[in-house]
């Protein structure tokens, strides 16, 4: 058996750019950690993506170990939000807050967690470890859209799948999801991939 990719796998990892689309997202299980304040100047955030990455390696490692099953780590994803969703809307982040997260397969078990836990703990000191859980997410039915470029350049594609949910009959609920499909670490502004996300209901 070769190594599952969940972003071939699961649909919901996989959108057309430009193209918003309307689909039922199933519920995952998923890493999360909360925070508060601008991702981009924040120690919180970046501590917050290291642990979740060190749990999820390490998730990776001990089921391919007992199991012989093989994996690609999922990509980091986001949901964000505001008290005042102008603060959001007009990109005031200082205000923001945030669930960062990190997709887990159906075998991740609350043991298998716990001893991850307990793993990543003894390797390196990870402050924000304390502050992780596992947990389900079940969105339902949503839009969505592939963009490509920087994350600041976000608001007018955000904009229109605002439209596209409105111009299909559906009111905005939950919470502004992005899926990273890039490491921005090591890839060029205007090539990074986000599908841009967001739970609807029918009106």
């Amino acid at each position: 058996m070769g190594k599952i990719d969940f972003k071939k796998e699961i649909p919901g990892y996989k959108s057309k750019e430009g193209k918003p689309e309307l689909l039922t997202i199933p519920a995952m299980n998923y890493l999360k950690i909360d925070g508060y304040g601008d991702p981009n100047h924040s120690t919180e955030f970046q501590q917050a993506i290291e642990a979740l990455y060190t749990v999820a390696y390490t998730l990776k490692f001990m089921i391919k170990k007992r199991s012989g099953t093989d994996y690609g780590v999922a990509p980091l994803e986001g949901l964000w939000w505001a008290d005042d969703m102008n603060d959001f809307l007009f990109s005031r982040k200082e205000n923001w807050k945030w669930t960062a997260m990190i997709m887990q397969p159906e075998y991740v078990t609350d043991t298998l967690y716990k001893d991850a836990i307990k793993a990543a703990a003894g390797k390196k000191e990870l402050p924000a470890l304390k502050k992780m859980r596992l947990e389900s997410l079940d969105e339902g039915l949503c839009v969505q859209v592939l963009y490509t470029g920087p994350y600041a350049d976000e608001g007018p594609t955000i904009q229109s799948l605002h439209q596209f949910a409105k111009d299909n009959g559906c009111l905005l609920t939950g919470k502004h999801h992005e899926i990273y499909l890039n490491d921005q670490r090591k890839t060029a502004t205007e090539k990074l991939k986000t599908i841009i996300r967001q739970p609807v209901l029918k009106a």
